[in-house]
């Protein structure tokens, strides 16, 4: 899609010169944020409400639940033309070539319409070698769909799972309404980068989005990109969160993090489930265990990076633990799995609506032959479409703890 040339609109209302209706982007037209702050200049979206934020100073996680994945814009209208104000902060590393640009998805009566991408904008310049970042900072951009039917339709405009994306103006060419309740149930989902989305190709490709829609949810993603790691905050962010099925999915960030002990996993497992049914007594959830990542099948981390061939765009992680630390406690990919698997059956016996999934149901051996990790810790854009294929049918299809009438 085009960057307009015309002139922007003023601050609301119809602008003489173009017809653009410029509508102020509030709560009512967001889904998947928990929190919107206002900046002065228009709404950033937030995965985690301001609480949570509070209570953790780790630079990575405000990136990651910054970056909107799952949040998208959404709205019944007429227009036939839709523009979208944005500033994106988006991560650069010092030594290799700039990340591909993120992409706005466009579905119209939830099929995919049109996609874009925007210019200017933020950038965090990370040095992997030393952990240091550098902001730089850019313009406001512009993303433009048109040719639109002119009918009464729902439009959800998809921000990119990657990138810090503040809202500034939202423009059309005819008037815009929130969507009315659509009955749908909601999916509340917890996980690593991998449910953040990863080198998924665009928003409503990452694997819970798939599955959302094939599942027919409404989803709210709480995937973290190295965020899955028991906190409590996140736990009582997703018992305050209202929610018809609950998914946790947890292993891959405590191994590569190297955050925990056996001793300390299984009583922080229990206590972030423990604050889960608080406000979700009797809600289908479901643990989900981590999918295959032969580095930490066996071997503890923490994972580092492998920096040799960064300038040619190639980045692999590596695992620094050593097997021999298993004895002492360090967790592994198979350790996490079996501690999962033990506690669920344990806690089961109480709960008739806790379930638990091996993540290798999803991502296995045989797809690792097919679909290798190209970095060794994420899947690429094939192997995330298998995933929210698979989930779908194992956890909405007939007999799965999401299938329609289990909530």
């Amino acid at each position: 899609m085009d960057t307009p040339h015309d002139p922007a609109p003023g601050p609301s209302g119809t602008s003489p010169a173009t017809g653009w209706i410029t509508t102020p982007v509030t709560a009512d037209l967001l889904r998947g944020a928990l929190d919107v702050e206002s900046t002065g200049r228009g709404v950033l979206p937030h995965r985690l409400p301001a609480r949570a934020r509070a209570q953790c100073a780790d630079g990575q996680l405000a990136r990651a639940e910054a970056q909107p994945s799952g949040v998208r814009l959404v709205f019944r209208t007429r227009a036939t033309a839709v523009e979208l104000d944005t500033l994106r902060t988006r991560m650069a590393y010092r030594g290799a070539p700039p990340r591909p640009d993120g992409v706005y998805d466009l579905l119209v009566d939830g099929r995919l319409a049109g996609q874009a991408r925007t210019t200017g904008g933020n950038v965090l310049l990370m040095d992997m070698a030393t952990g240091s970042v550098e902001t730089r900072t850019g313009p406001v951009g512009t993303v433009r769909f048109s040719g639109l039917p002119g009918r009464v339709k729902d439009v959800e405009v998809w921000l990119p799972h990657n990138e810090i994306t503040e809202l500034v103006a939202l423009r059309t060419d005819a008037p815009v309404e929130p969507v009315p309740d659509r009955g749908r149930r909601v999916w509340l989902h917890h996980g690593s980068s991998i449910s953040h989305g990863s080198d998924a190709a665009s928003p409503t490709t990452t694997w819970p989005a798939l599955a959302a829609s094939l599942g027919g949810v409404e989803p709210v993603n709480l995937g973290l990109g190295g965020g899955a790691l028991l906190d409590p905050f996140t736990a009582r962010a997703m018992r305050d969160t209202p929610a018809d099925l609950i998914s946790i999915k947890i292993g891959i960030n405590l191994v590569n993090a190297d955050l925990m002990r056996l001793r300390a996993f299984a009583p922080a497992v229990h206590g972030f489930l423990d604050t889960v049914r608080e406000g979700h007594p009797a809600v289908p959830l479901l643990v989900v265990s981590p999918v295959l990542c032969p580095i930490h099948e066996d071997t503890p981390g923490p994972s580092a990076p492998d920096l040799s061939g960064l300038a040619e765009g190639k980045l692999r992680f590596r695992a620094m633990g050593d097997p021999a630390e298993r004895a002492g406690g360090k967790l592994t990919l198979n350790v996490i799995r079996d501690e999962l698997a033990r506690i669920v059956r344990q806690r089961a016996a109480d709960d008739a609506n806790l379930h638990y999934l091996d993540g290798r149901e999803l991502y296995g051996p045989a797809d690792f032959a097919e679909l290798p990790l190209p970095d060794g810790l994420h899947p690429d854009a094939a192997a995330h479409r298998r995933i929210g294929e698979r989930f779908a049918a194992l956890a909405f299809g007939s007999g799965g703890p999401f299938a329609p009438g289990s909530s």
